[in-house]
Order: structure tokens, then C-alpha cells, then sequence
């Protein structure tokens, strides 16, 4: 069973982000922040002037007391030890912001907002170095790649993916998710299912760096491969009922955690599928169970624990909880030495759910 951290928000929580350090940050509708500690203990709180909601938070991995929050069409850099005063604050975005990336140099800032656009943001020099227009829609979700400090990809509400190297100001490679729909994908539509759009909502690079994920509105999940100038569709399946919300892959390996709008979590390993065709180049090294699934309810949680591929070779997840909540956000992150989900969704409570086994 989940447990809930309570008594900070009082409006749903749209974003989380995690510091190697254990510290955890929210962002709320109505412009609401909260700092909490590793058991859920509330550390500190500020309420941003106006009413915009906090849509991103994100830890600086060099200094964890630094956090940089999104709200409105504001950037701000915030010490943890003390939120009444951001240290700094930036109006760059013309629209309002939907999400913040850092490279891995910690140099430059990626911002993507509704207007469709990316703007880079030097965090050296404090100016703009980049305006990445191509979006013809919102600009949902942006991820630097790892190892690679001037390349990111991108995705939006025009269904499209894009790879960028900032040395361009065009993308370098562009896909549409509704026309480019291969053999690869499975699940036919059921008679009497809508078809939902492809609207992309979130993507996630794995800690290699060529491998990223994309979840969309459609309940699919794309992995792609990044080769040279241009991206490969390794796997598609339908992860969810309803729109993907949220894909996050873990820390040095092909684990991918996606959360949707059928209100459920899902744990796949992607690693078979991707090292068919290439050697991994993670640590992550998994050996083939055999298949099987147990059950256990835990509470209102649903907990479905399976492995390996059913008989006509369909991926399966190797989790499956039935959180009920349509999820805004989700993160891996270790808490007291063990790996958990942390879920945000349309309440005002954090959930976290156990990752021991992996």
C-alpha cells in the first residue's frame, strides 16, 4: 500500500523532482512549493506571487540546496535552506512553461512552453543562447541527453518528436507520431474504442543517452534509439488504456516507469527488446525469469508483479499498480537506501510506493 505524504499542498500537485541528497520537491496548482524530507517530514514552503502554477521543479545534481522551479512564464533559482526569496529569477518564456531540463555541465537551462518553443537558457552569462522553434503546438516536454551536453529531444502537442544539437537551430530529426505509426505496434483497436491523437506528453532519456522513451495521448509507449542524426523506432506498444502521462526511465538501466490517465503505474523492462539489436551499453544487467504473475492487494492499491512475454511475444509489465488517480507526475528515486516510486496526481498527497525488488 502506497503511503501518502500529507499536510503540505491543498490544491493537486503537478510536479516532483528528488536531490541525491533525499530532499524532494512539489509544485502545486496556485503557485504553491514544497520542500520534504526523506520520511515526508514538510521542510519548508513558499507561495509564488500570482496565481501560475508551479509546473517544473529540478534539483542542481552538483549543488542539491539549488532548485530551479517553473511557474508561469517565470524560471526561478531557489536555495532550499531558506524559499522565501528566490536567489534569482528569469522571464524568457513568452508562454506559459511546461518543463525544465539541465544539461549535464549544468551550464545551460532548457525550458519548453505552450507556445510550442525551447528556449536555452545560459545559466554562466545569465542570457538566452538559444530559441528552438519548430513545435507547431505546445511544447509538453524537453530532455537533455546524457553524455552529451548541446543534444535534447523534444515533444508536443503536434504529435511530433525532435532531435536537437544546439549547434543547429533546426532539429535534426523530426517525427510524427500519427503518420509514422509502424508494423511494430501491437494491440489493434477494439471495436467501439476511440482513437485517441497522438499527443506526446513526456519524454525520458535512458542514462546511456541513445535510448529515450516517449509516452502520448494514444495509451502507446515509444522507445527510440538515437543513431548519429537521426532516431530509429526500436519498440511501440499500448501501455495504457488512456493517455501516457508520465515516462521516466531509472537511473543506468532500460527500466522505463510510465503512469497514466487510467490512473495506473506500470514497471516494463525494455532491456530484451532493445539489445536484440544492440549490446547494452548500461550497467543494468537483468536475468530472464521465467513467466508467471502474482497478485497481491495491498489496501486500495493493486499490485500485479509479472514477468517476461505472453505467448504471441507481447511485452509485459513487470509492475502493475492500480494507483485510481490520473498521474501528473512520477519519479525513481531511493528513500533510506531503497528504490520508490513517488507519485504526484489530482490530490494534494504524494504517494509512494516501494521499489525493493529492483
Amino acid at each position: 500500500m502506497a503511503v501518502k505524504w500529507t499536510g503540505g499542498h491543498s490544491s493537486p500537485i503537478l510536479c516532483l523532482n528528488a536531490s541525491q541528497e533525499g530532499l524532494v520537491a512539489s509544485g502545486a496548482e496556485g503557485g504553491d512549493l514544497m520542500v520534504w524530507g526523506e520520511d515526508g517530514t514538510l521542510l519548508g514552503h513558499t507561495c509564488f506571487r500570482g496565481v501560475e502554477d508551479v509546473t517544473n521543479v529540478l534539483f542542481s545534481p552538483s549543488c542539491p540546496t539549488k532548485l530551479y522551479a517553473s511557474h508561469g512564464e517565470t524560471i526561478s533559482i531557489l536555495d532550499v535552506r531558506s524559499l522565501k526569496e528566490p536567489l534569482d529569477d528569469f522571464h524568457v518564456n513568452e508562454e506559459e512553461i511546461n518543463c525544465l531540463s539541465l544539461n549535464e555541465t549544468e551550464n545551460l537551462l532548457a525550458s519548453a512552453d505552450d507556445s510550442g518553443t525551447i528556449k536555452i537558457l545560459d545559466l554562466e552569462n545569465k542570457k538566452i543562447s538559444r530559441s528552438l522553434k519548430r513545435h507547431s503546438n505546445i511544447c509538453s516536454s524537453v530532455a537533455f541527453r546524457p553524455q552529451r551536453p548541446q543534444s535534447l529531444v523534444s515533444c508536443g502537442l503536434d504529435m511530433q518528436v525532435m532531435l536537437w544539437n544546439l549547434r543547429k537551430a533546426r532539429p535534426l530529426w523530426i517525427t510524427n507520431l500519427q503518420e509514422d505509426e509502424t508494423e511494430e505496434m501491437e494491440s489493434p483497436q477494439s471495436p467501439g474504442q476511440l482513437l485517441n491523437p497522438a499527443l506526446a506528453h513526456s519524454v525520458s532519456v535512458a542514462s546511456c543517452g541513445n535510448v529515450f522513451s516517449c509516452g502520448a495521448e494514444d495509451g502507446k509507449v515509444r522507445i527510440f534509439r538515437v543513431m548519429g542524426v537521426k532516431c530509429e523506432q526500436e519498440l511501440g506498444f499500448k501501455g495504457h488504456t488512456l493517455g501516457v502521462s508520465q515516462v521516466c526511465f531509472l537511473r543506468e538501466s532500460y527500466l522505463l516507469l510510465t503512469g497514466g490517465n487510467d490512473g495506473k503505474i506500470k514497471l516494463w523492462d525494455v532491456s530484451s527488446e532493445i539489445e536484440k539489436k544492440h549490446k547494452s551499453p548500461t550497467k543494468h544487467t537483468h536475468r530472464k525469469k521465467t513467466k508467471r504473475a502474482t497478485y497481491t492487494k495491498q489496501g486500495g492499491n493493486t499490485l500485479a508483479l509479472v514477468t517476461g512475454e505472453d505467448e504471441h511475444g507481447k511485452i509485459l509489465p513487470k509492475l502493475s499498480i492500480e494507483h485510481g488517480e490520473k498521474v501528473n507526475w512520477l519519479l525513481s528515486t531511493k528513500i533510506k537506501g531503497y528504490q520508490n516510486i513517488l507519485v504526484a496526481d489530482q490530490t494534494s498527497c504524494i504517494s509512494v510506493y516501494p521499489l525493493k525488488e529492483f
